[in-house]
């Protein structure tokens, strides 16, 4: 059977880290995010991964401190997470490589396209962190922006969540799944799936956006090696 997808970019968030809890890491949740990455990346498919910070600290929401430099914590956040990921992985057996838009030799590679490119031909799995090294843009728009810049066929935005829905499904029991939406549909119902600029990013590279709940286990070889329709699109 012919894969729909050979090179993903996989959008976690900092609270899925967080397994049940809201701060901090839980590394069994993170084990088990990772045993399904190793698993599909063990059959070919090229992945790499922007993860938020959101379970260390969310920048934008950081009233008492200035946005810019509540930006720049939240980034560093993100490199917390990005390591926690690349040891899990490696104890696993998939070499990893952290590359951080924010310059920090000792611990990552600094954000190079082609050289990113290149690990992902080399079967490595490459965790951009620290967002896009500037502030104001979240990490979808940075999901968004690498995942046109390595090419990939699709941006996977992994939620605890089985899809989009009209509305949140955990405070309304009428929410109904859409388990398809266009680009401007999207941005018109603002859907707070990601924001407007990674949906306009992907619009405009022709990226489509799957969005899944990732802690189901299997969830990421049946739609990535299966072929299986879950969760929602948006294209």
């Amino acid at each position: 059977m012919e894969r729909k997808y050979s090179r993903v970019l996989l959008k976690l968030s900092g609270e899925i880290l967080a397994g049940e809890g809201h701060f901090g890491l839980d590394y069994e949740a993170i084990r088990g995010i990772c045993e399904q990455i190793v698993e599909v990346a063990g059959e070919g498919i090229a992945i790499s991964m922007v993860v938020g910070g959101g379970n260390i600290i969310r920048g934008a929401q950081t009233t008492s401190i200035e946005r810019a430099q509540a930006d720049y914590m939240g980034m560093l956040g993100t490199v917390i997470n990005a390591l926690a990921l690349q040891d899990t992985l490696e104890r696993l057996g998939q070499p990893t490589r952290v590359q951080s838009a924010i310059e920090m030799r000792q611990i990552a590679e600094t954000v190079i396209r082609r050289r990113a490119i290149r690990h992902l031909e080399k079967g490595r799995i490459v965790i951009f962190a620290a967002g896009t090294g500037s502030p104001y843009f979240s990490t979808d728009t940075t999901a968004a922006l690498r995942a046109s810049e390595i090419g990939a066929d699709c941006l996977l935005k992994a939620t605890k969540v089985d899809g989009i829905y009209d509305k949140d499904p955990a405070k309304y029991s009428d929410a109904v799944k859409l388990p398809h939406v266009s680009y401007m549909d999207a941005l018109q119902m603002q859907l707070k799936v990601m924001d407007a600029a990674a949906f306009s990013l992907c619009q405009e590279n022709k990226i489509p956006i799957v969005v899944f709940d990732v802690l189901k286990k299997g969830n990421l070889r049946r739609l990535l090696i299966d072929g299986e329709n879950i969760g929602s699109m948006v294209s």
